[in-house]
């Protein structure tokens, strides 16, 4: 049987598709969560338990033991999205009512992935003080806090203050979630090709919150970082660039990486490499063939601007890449944060820890790159997909065992139990849904 070829034009239909799509059911639906019971009204009589006068019983074992908040309330659930909406998802600075769409979208993947009530709150703040008061001051409600698509150097600032002050978790996804999930794909990749984490150089296109906190983890993971090569708008990061002067976090990459002084552009960048992550302006034309041509054998290309990537595959397969990643779900191996966040916060929520650190998300990353291992990975599967529900309690257990391990969670569970927790949440979640939809509550039909 002649397999069936398929146009450059067929498939860059297929991916404006969505786009299209969303314009459209969007308004259908007005927005993709809402606030649903947990707890069971048979009548109006159970108002007397869940409101006043039984509640007040549940409001004075709380103040005088504030720990009973996570028993009493969905406190240990319950995740605040928050975004100035500064930097959003290859829009740029769109503002807060117009970041809400992703926000939304966020907490729609909270929930069904990881079990996760997350809340979007999209607020007008201008400065980082500001943001960071608005956590702090809303920290009583919320087991932890998800920073979402803020514009850098605020979202350094917001993260570095709010993980050393705050007393919930408070993770800034763009930076920690991109990293876990990057370090998870590039694992597997390096296995395909036969080439070593420690050996392996690696060209980056974009020094913004992404690449710079990938770039960190790559190295506490195994990565060499002086054979890592970054490239911002004004070339190659190196040591004694005068622009850099007044940027700590890329004075801090220009000591470590970047071992040859390479200087010039991106096409100085990735000559001689092994690898491309490329996390820069929306494509499909921001990566140049030439520079994927001028890397060494079985390149790896990670391209994973949104909407559109960098390059398209086939065009960066064409160029010579042996494996290309981007971070759509309607392309093969999607380097996607939805395969971190959901499973991260619920391995962090179960044990009540306080942080969450960068060895947290390395772990999530090593069980990530493992289920897929474990499922066969090759060059159109590095990474599970979303529809593969196991990997978020799997890695819960992973967070949930490094936070124990570094003195960080409250709770204490072994892996089985936090295994089965996580499970059950998880599982739960993904049944309301589908009882939601064949009910009729949901619609799933919308001509």
């Amino acid at each position: 049987m002649s397999e069936v070829k398929v146009t450059k034009e067929e498939l860059i239909a297929k991916a404006e598709q969505p786009a299209k799509d969303a314009l459209r059911l969007h308004p259908f639906f007005e927005g993709k969560v809402e606030v649903v019971p947990k707890c069971c009204i048979r009548d109006h009589n159970d108002f007397a338990i869940w409101y006043t006068p039984g509640v007040a019983a549940s409001c004075k074992a709380i103040y005088e033991s504030p720990e009973e908040v996570y028993r009493h309330t969905s406190k240990s659930n319950m995740v605040a999205i928050v975004s100035d909406g500064s930097r959003v998802l290859g829009l740029g600075n769109i503002g807060p009512a117009a970041g809400l769409p992703v926000m939304e979208g966020k907490a729609l993947l909270f929930k069904y992935l990881g079990g996760v009530d997350a809340f979007p709150l999209c607020i007008d703040a201008k400065s980082s003080e500001e943001i960071i008061t608005f956590v702090k001051q809303i920290q009583p409600t919320f087991g932890g806090i998800n920073l979402e698509d803020i514009e850098k150097p605020k979202c350094f600032d917001v993260l570095d203050t709010l993980r050393s002050e705050a007393n919930i978790p408070v993770w800034h996804d763009d930076q920690q979630g991109t990293a876990a999930v990057t370090l998870a794909g590039l694992i597997n990749a390096a296995k395909i090709v036969g080439k070593p984490l420690d050996k392996l150089k690696i060209g980056m296109l974009g020094v913004g919150a992404s690449n710079q906190r990938i770039a960190i983890m790559l190295a506490k993971a195994g990565v060499d970082p002086s054979l890592t090569y970054m490239c911002d708008s004004r070339g190659v990061i190196v040591k004694g660039r005068e622009d850099l002067a007044g940027d700590k976090w890329k004075s801090y990459l220009a000591d470590i990486t970047n071992g040859e002084k390479r200087t010039g552009g991106p096409a100085e960048a990735f000559e001689g490499t092994d690898v491309m992550i490329a996390l820069s302006a929306p494509g499909p034309d921001t990566v140049k063939k030439e520079w994927i041509a001028s890397m060494n054998s079985d390149a790896i290309v990670f391209v994973c601007a949104n909407p559109v990537p960098e390059i398209w595959p086939w065009e960066a397969k064409d160029a010579g890449a042996r494996i290309v990643a981007t971070g759509r779900s309607d392309f093969p191996n999607q380097v996607n944060n939805s395969l971190g966040f959901p499973g991260i916060f619920r391995g962090a929520l179960d044990v009540r820890a306080t942080t969450i650190t960068d060895e947290m998300c390395i772990a999530a990353a090593r069980e990530l790159a493992k289920v897929a291992e474990d499922k066969g990975i090759k060059e159109d599967y590095l990474l599970p997909n979303m529809d593969e529900w196991e990997v978020f309690p799997r890695e819960a257990v992973a967070v949930g065992q490094k936070a124990i391990e570094q003195g960080v969670a409250k709770l204490k569970l072994s892996p089985q139990a936090a295994f089965e927790k996580a499970e059950a949440i998880i599982r739960r979640a993904r049944d309301e849904m589908r009882i939601r939809q064949d009910s009729g509550l949901v619609k799933c039909e919308f001509g």
